[in-house]
């Protein structure tokens, strides 16, 4: 198994009792000075100094002043956190692994870390420590850290109200750099992003199924959906994939960096669709005539409507001044995805996840799916237990099923909206399971313990979380991809 280099290995922020050690050992042997040498100079036993350098005892400052002017060296070349050769790192890594709770609880005996290891079997054991912490953390991925990774994420975003400067910053450099002048951009201007980051777009037919697209660092190419799997939308597919690139996303090393990744990914992609500036323009002029409207958004910038909903939520705040919320939500009734800072409750499991829980059947993102005219803007005035609030969906049919798209305000703010004249209204007692997840009175007694139905499990439910860096990809799929497409000598 291949090691990384000293540089990659996994350092300290400060200097520890080992690092510091490995570090005395190396002058030392620099020096060409013994262990009984360095003892005699600084008044020791020899058995306290090989403590000192194999990590077990940290030393007082007086006595590393003392060992520093032994060894003819600073305090600082004592303190450096950077271990002082390959052998030396991963001589620490070993002692750190073998003193960690992981390895204890494998109840191995540990391996005596010294010169006499030989280098091929160092090599051997740090790699098979980390394989071993690699599947360890595979084997924790389970949904519980799933739904938390998604709980934080949400009370990140809530805590900035979903508005990300440094983001914002980002687009704006990417389109001054093509010399976009403002307003929705082209696929042009798109293809023009790629080339100033140095990349070529490729549009192939056998894009793996298990991706949206794939980027070759090696060659800079991006490869995107062509033929069958090619939408109407190849901008977001090329905005998105260069995200990363523009970001300096390197592999995620767990789920919740994984989801940290891909929404900083659509957020800029979104900010170089609706620069900031033209959007908020156009919402803020919206306001003034109390006319804000997502559909608007969506066609001045030629995006889908759920791109428009969720660069909503970005500027609302922010640029406008109002609370807000937004949901996806599956025709099954299920929440895929959720925002808000603006008091709506929603449904949520004892960790707070929002994601996979039931909406109420009377809130606007489910009764839009009993609407007959889906053509049409719907709304609804909703009441809850935690006030009034006010929301305006559409739907959308995809591969998984169909799914709507909602943004909502409490009642105070609804005045700045269109569709605020809508005749549809609702109450809502949940989490008030009488509501509508438990039925009641005749239809209840009729069928009570008369009903076997066969659940229609999806395929990730068989797995705790889907495995790999990049949740649900087939790598062997995508290197085998890579290297069919790959530029051949010559060309």
């Amino acid at each position: 198994m291949a090691v990384a280099a000293v540089s990659n290995l996994p350092l300290a922020d400060e200097p520890d009792a080992l690092t510091i050690g490995r570090r005395i050992r190396h002058l030392r042997t620099q020096q060409g000075m013994t262990l009984d040498e360095l003892a005699a100079a600084i008044d020791r036993a020899p058995s306290q100094v090989s403590m000192i350098e194999n990590g077990k005892r940290e030393p007082r400052f007086t006595q590393l002043q003392q060992i520093a002017r032994a060894l003819g060296a600073t305090l600082d070349d004592l303190f450096s956190t950077e271990p002082p050769s390959r052998r030396a790192a991963l001589e620490i890594e070993l002692e750190r692994a073998q003193r960690g709770p992981l390895f204890d609880a494998l109840g191995i005996s540990p391996v005596r870390v010294g010169k006499g290891l030989p280098g091929d079997a160092l090599e051997a054991l740090v790699g098979l420590q980390r394989e071993i912490e690699r599947l360890h953390r595979e084997r924790a991925s389970t949904p519980e850290e799933a739904r938390r990774a998604n709980t934080e994420l949400r009370a990140s975003m809530r805590a900035q109200d979903n508005y990300f400067a440094d983001l914002e910053q980002a687009a704006r450099e990417l389109l001054t750099a093509v010399g976009h002048a403002g307003g929705p951009i082209s696929q042009r201007v798109a293809s023009q992003i790629a080339e100033h980051l140095g990349y070529s777009l490729h549009y192939v037919s056998d894009l793996p199924q298990t991706t949206r697209s794939v980027i070759d660092q090696r060659h800079h190419r991006l490869y995107l959906p062509g033929g069958s799997r090619g939408g109407g939308f190849s901008r977001t597919a090329v905005l998105q994939a260069l995200a990363a690139e523009v970001l300096g996303h390197t592999e995620p090393h767990d789920y919740a960096e994984f989801l940290r990744q891909r929404v900083e990914s659509n957020y800029l992609s979104a900010a170089v669709l609706m620069p900031e500036d033209d959007a908020a323009a156009l919402l803020s002029e919206q306001k003034s005539r109390r006319e804000i409207s997502i559909e608007d958004l969506r066609d001045a910038f030629a995006v889908s409507y759920e791109a428009a909903a969720h660069r909503f939520t970005n500027l609302a705040t922010a640029r406008l001044g109002l609370r807000v919320h937004f949901m996806k939500v599956h025709e099954s009734g299920v929440i895929h995805k959720a925002y808000e800072n603006d008091g709506v409750r929603f449904p949520a499991d004892p960790l707070g996840a929002v994601e996979g829980q039931p909406v109420c059947r009377h809130w606007t993102a489910r009764t839009i799916f009993d609407v007959e005219d889906r053509l049409s803007p719907f709304s609804q005035y909703t009441d809850t237990p935690a006030g009034t609030f006010w929301c305006t969906t559409r739907t959308q049919r995809t591969a998984d099923g169909e799914f709507s798209v909602s943004v909502g305000v409490p009642f105070a703010e609804v005045k700045w909206f269109l569709g605020r004249d809508t005749p549809h209204r609702d109450v809502s007692r949940c989490p008030d399971e009488t509501c509508c997840r438990r039925p009641e009175g005749v239809i209840a007694d009729r069928w009570d313990g008369q009903v076997w139905p066969a659940p229609a499990p999806h395929a990730s439910m068989l797995a705790a979380m889907p495995t790999g860096a990049f949740p649900g990809v087939d790598t062997w799929d995508v290197y085998t991809f890579l290297e069919r497409h790959r530029p051949r000598a010559g060309e």
